[in-house]
Order: structure tokens, then C-alpha cells, then sequence
């Protein structure tokens, strides 16, 4: 066993046995490495806790200690905000034995859920009873609620429901020293003092452990209208939003935009997905908009819409989902382009945010300048255009010559360079480096370069006041002075 006679983790499984402190090395394997397997640690051990007392005691524990504790979710953070260091000396902390449905109050449209339920299944429970939880992306099969609550998690229906601190109306969150702060009445009017709950929403488990949170439930969509559409430029797209938004108001849920190249390596790398239209395009939009009213006529709604749309010159071509089955096949290149770009080789990934009206010019200077600069790699620009999130992805190009190892290490060398260029630009149009996955580690740097001396000033005292011996998630987000082992 790792650690001798009075050792931290001989402490820990003496306080709370070997049910909770976990120490298989296969366990361990699973929770050391993170999802882009970017960054491979070593954890001292796996805590596995089953109650929000049993965090408490665990904080508490650790805090007296000075041992690092990572809490962690589905581990589907993109940012290396869930893995330990190599150190051997930090505890990962999983909610997922905390998977509890502790409320459902349909008439006030609110739900209380543990940090550790799947994202897919709150989304189901809401169902159940007429409700809809809008919170929905590509790893809600596996993310937790609580590491969407700490990155404040996006997805595809944030231009119409916002994103995931809009859907929170209150949380239970243990802090570093164990005590439990609780604020979570299900109001959606409480002026008494400083809203903590939003400190704690986007701060990566790094001011504390979200345990619970009062979700916000809204009337279930009963009538849906979806179309893909072939749009002849970026620009273009962000007109065709406003058209859609002119005739159509607030029934826009969701509007993604998608280039040839990703429909390409949808169809090429997963079997069954198929091109939704005839013909070429270099941007296409999939957009839906819905009602929760029965038997609404969107479909022609949508139809005139895209007409307007097509004699404006906006449109090229487009299709409306005839049936459930057509509309899930949409929604299937949309969900499956990361995945198809995981099959196709190494990339590198850019989580951006700019202005509506700046965004087709980013595109095309950014992409100008990968096309004129980057022979190592091509440009894959999708994302949710209607909040004016891309994701600005540069896969590796295959080089007869290379060795695939050779040509994804020709891309990789060069990332701090590319990095620089893309964030730089975003930054001169006014936009956000990290529009939805946050910082975690990856992008500690990146925050330091764009963030104003005020605004980490505030940042690092928010984080010593919560944490004052830096055992809360260190290393992610702010690069600051840690007591912790």
C-alpha cells in the first residue's frame, strides 16, 4: 500500500475506510488521466463519498491536512480541470455515488437534484413530469450535473434558455473547511444580500464542492420544427438568424452552424450518418425552433422563414425533418463532430465567443490566415452561431510523407503559436478565449494574458477568502500560492 504508517493516505482510510478512500489501480487509472487525455496524473487516492456529510468530513479532513482535492464529475472537462498532477499527493474526489432526485416540484417548475446525477437522466426525470431541463450537449451522457454547474456549461439550446447559471436558483456547496453553505430555496426573487451562488457556478470546484442545486423546469416542448439549410457564407448565416428571429421571435431553441468539412468527417468516420441535403455547400445551419403548445403549425412557420431567407439570397437549399427519426439524423452530424474529429487524428481545439456582428469576419481572417499559414493542419469552425460561440478546431492534415505520429507532432509544436494568433484576434474584436468549457488547467496562461490586473486581483482574493490554503482544485484556473501538498 502507497504511503507508510501515518501517512495522508493512511489517515484518510483509517478515517473513513476503504468504501469511501479508494486506492485499485484501475480505479485510479480511469480518474488519473482526463478526457482529451492531455494531462496524465497520479492521484493519491479516489474518494468516493455518499452523502453531503460525508463531503464535509472529507473537506474538513483534507483542509487540516493540506492534501489537494480534485473534484470530479463525468471527467469530460476539455480543459485538464478534472486531473490530478503527477505529484501522488492530491485526492480526486467523484460525486457519482451522490446521484440522488431529492425534489421534483412541477408546479413551481423547479427540481433538486444531486451533483452527481447524469446530466441525461435530470433531463429524463424533468420529462417525466411534463417538464423540460433545456440544458443539452454532446457528453450528456455522461456529464454530471455538478461539473456542468462548475464549468457553467453551454450547449445547444443557450440562445433561447441561456447558459447553465441561468437555469440555477439555488445550490449546496461544502467548503474548503468543511462547513456546508446551503441557499437552495427554489426562488426566482431573492434580493437579501450577495447572490454566493453565482461565485461558485464557472469556478471549476476551485471555492468549493457543489453537492446539490435547485434547477429551474420549464413547459416541455409539444410542438418542434427542424431544418438544415445550406447557407453560401458564415455571414450569411448570422442574417439567416435574424430572419428566423424576425419571423419566428422567441421559438428559436437552437441554431448551429456546421462547415462541409465536418458533414465530411461525420459521414466518413460513423457509419449510418447520412448528408442531410443534394448538392454542395461550404456552411450549412441546423436550426430548430419549438413551442410548448400542442398542434402549432412551426413547420410552416419555419418554411416561410427559410423562404424569405432563399429570396434574399441568404439560403441555397434547405430541408425541413419530416418525422422524429429525420430530426434525430440532423441533430446526429451536429452531436457526432467531435467525436468524427477524435477518429480523424489529433486537433487543436479553440472554445471562442465574439459579437454576433463581428463573427463572420473572424472566421474568414482566421481562416485565411490557417489556410496561408498552417500546411500542418485544416480548419473544422463549427458551434452555436445563434450565442455567437464557434468552436475554432484545427485538425491534423495527412502528409504522404509522415508518419502519422510525425504529422500530428508537426501540428502539436506549433499550438502555442496558433493559440496565440487566434485568441489574440478574438480578443481585438472583443470576444471571450473560453466561451464554454472554461480554463481547468489548459488555459491558465490564456487567462493571466487577457484578463485585466483587476480582475485577477479580485479572482485571487475571492479564491484565498473561500480557500485560504489553496487545497480546492489547485492549479486550475488561477495560477496562485498553494499550502496544499
Amino acid at each position: 500500500m502507497p504511503g507508510g504508517a501515518g501517512s495522508p493516505l493512511q489517515q484518510l482510510i483509517a478515517q473513513f475506510g476503504s468504501s469511501v478512500i479508494v486506492i485499485d489501480a484501475s480505479q485510479l487509472a480511469a480518474v488519473n488521466v482526463d478526457h482529451r487525455k492531455l494531462y496524465q496524473g497520479k492521484a493519491l487516492a479516489l474518494a468516493l463519498p455518499r452523502s453531503t456529510a460525508e463531503v464535509s468530513k472529507l473537506l474538513a479532513f483534507c483542509n487540516a491536512l493540506r492534501i489537494g482535492v480534485i473534484p470530479q464529475g463525468g471527467n469530460t472537462s476539455y480543459c485538464g480541470g478534472t486531473a490530478p498532477d503527477d505529484s501522488g499527493t492530491q485526492l480526486v474526489l467523484s460525486l457519482r455515488r451522490m446521484n440522488t432526485l431529492r425534489e421534483m416540484n412541477p408546479v413551481n417548475d423547479s427540481m433538486i437534484v444531486e451533483a452527481g446525477c447524469i446530466l441525461a437522466d435530470v433531463q429524463r426525470a424533468a420529462a417525466d413530469v411534463g417538464r423540460f431541463f433545456p440544458l443539452s450537449l454532446g457528453a450528456e451522457g455522461s456529464c454530471q450535473i455538478g461539473g456542468n454547474l462548475s464549468t457553467n456549461a453551454g450547449g445547444v439550446n443557450v440562445v433561447r434558455y441561456g447558459m447553465t447559471r441561468d437555469l440555477v436558483l439555488g445550490l449546496e456547496v461544502v467548503l474548503a473547511d468543511g462547513r456546508v453553505l446551503s441557499t437552495l430555496q427554489a426562488l426566482r426573487k431573492d434580493n437579501t444580500g450577495y447572490d454566493l451562488r453565482h461565485l461558485f457556478i464557472g469556478a471549476e470546484g476551485t471555492l468549493g464542492v457543489i453537492t446539490a442545486a435547485s434547477l429551474k423546469l420549464f413547459p416541455a416542448p409539444r410542438s418542434v420544427a427542424t431544418a438544415f439549410v445550406a447557407v453560401p457564407t458564415s455571414a450569411s448565416a448570422v442574417s439567416l438568424l435574424n430572419e428566423l428571429r424576425t419571423h419566428c421571435g422567441d421559438l428559436v431553441s437552437s441554431f448551429e452552424l456546421i462547415p462541409d468539412i465536418a458533414i465530411d468527417l461525420v459521414v466518413r468516420h460513423l457509419p449510418g450518418s447520412r448528408v442531410p441535403l443534394d448538392g454542395t455547400s461550404p456552411w450549412y445551419v441546423l436550426c430548430e425552433i419549438t413551442s410548448a403548445l400542442p398542434n402549432e403549425p412551426l413547420g410552416e412557420r419555419l418554411e416561410a422563414a427559410l423562404a424569405a431567407a432563399l429570396e434574399a439570397g441568404l439560403v441555397t437549399n434547405a430541408t425541413l425533418a419530416q418525422s422524429e427519426r429525420e430530426r434525430q439524423d440532423f441533430w446526429f452530424i451536429r452531436e457526432h463532430i467531435p467525436e468524427a474529429q477524435r477518429r480523424d487524428g489529433p486537433s487543436l481545439k479553440h472554445d471562442i465567443s465574439l459579437p454576433l456582428d463581428r463573427l463572420a469576419a473572424f472566421i474568414a481572417s482566421a481562416g485565411d490566415w490557417i489556410r496561408d499559414e498552417i500546411p500542418e493542419g485544416y480548419l473544422v469552425c463549427y458551434g452555436h452561431v445563434g450565442d455567437g460561440n464557434l468552436h475554432f478546431n484545427i485538425n491534423q492534415t495527412a502528409n504522404p510523407v509522415q508518419s502519422p505520429n510525425a504529422a500530428a507532432g508537426a501540428l502539436v509544436s506549433r499550438q502555442n503559436e496558433i493559440r496565440r494568433v487566434i485568441h489574440d484576434r478574438v480578443h481585438e474584436l472583443g470576444g471571450s478565449f473560453s466561451a464554454e468549457h472554461g480554463i481547468g488547467r489548459h488555459k491558465v496562461e490564456e487567462l493571466e494574458r487577457y484578463a485585466s490586473p483587476l480582475e485577477l486581483e479580485l479572482m485571487r482574493a475571492i479564491k484565498r477568502t473561500f480557500d485560504p490554503n489553496g487545497i480546492m482544485n489547485p492549479g486550475k484556473v488561477l495560477r496562485i500560492a498553494s499550502l496544499s501538498r
